[in-house]
């Protein structure tokens, strides 16, 4: 059971965590968390000692759910193959609804933190990675089940796999066209079926 301390310490988190992942780190503000979480500035900064500290714990725990989110609909799955296609089927319309209110938080949070927020990079270069590995074993099953080609790297296809979705993510929401991440979505499926499958 958690403590009281552990419990506000939480509130705090989810309560900010869609500010950060729709308004951003430099759109959010202390007076915004404060009205969100129904807390004075004491009671922020008896639990966090900075506004960059809530906005590490704040991707901490939006990476997680995103990560849960995943393998939710990947774990059921019997093969490599259908686990990747389970993931492009998790971000079919991922624009419109996603997983998480204000989108990829992965995706948000790289782009700010190249416009000058480094206390973030250390974390999202980390869960960069993980994702990237966690797409790798993947591929990396479905060569030693036999279903893909040996001759694929799984770390560049993972890489290849992860780019275009986030790609496809940054050119939907920049256009507003939601339909440009579900061609490209629709794309990755035939390319894994057609030159990865055996």
């Amino acid at each position: 059971m958690l403590s009281k301390a552990e419990r506000t310490k939480q509130h705090i988190i989810v309560k900010a965590a869609p500010l950060f992942n729709t308004q951003g780190y430099a759109g959010t503000s202390m007076s915004d968390i404060m009205r969100a979480t129904g807390l004075a500035k004491g009671g922020l900064y008896g639990n966090f000692e900075s506004k960059d500290a809530i906005a590490a714990a704040v991707f901490d725990y939006l990476f997680q759910q995103l990560t849960e989110a995943i393998v939710a609909v990947v774990r059921p799955q019997s093969t490599a193959m259908s686990k990747l296609l389970a993931i492009t089927s998790f971000y079919h319309n991922y624009t419109l609804t996603p997983t998480i209110a204000g989108g990829c938080p992965l995706l948000n949070s790289a782009v700010e933190v190249r416009a000058g927020f480094p206390h973030l990079q250390q974390q999202v270069s980390k869960a960069m990675r993980e994702t990237l590995h966690y797409f790798e074993r993947i591929l990396q099953l479905g060569i030693d089940q036999q279903e893909l080609r040996d001759a694929i790297n799984p770390r560049k296809e993972a890489e290849l796999f992860y780019a275009q979705i986030e790609g496809a993510m940054v050119m939907s929401r920049a256009t507003g066209d939601p339909r440009l991440l579900n061609r490209m979505l629709e794309y990755m499926r035939h390319y894994l079926l057609q030159e990865l499958a055996r």
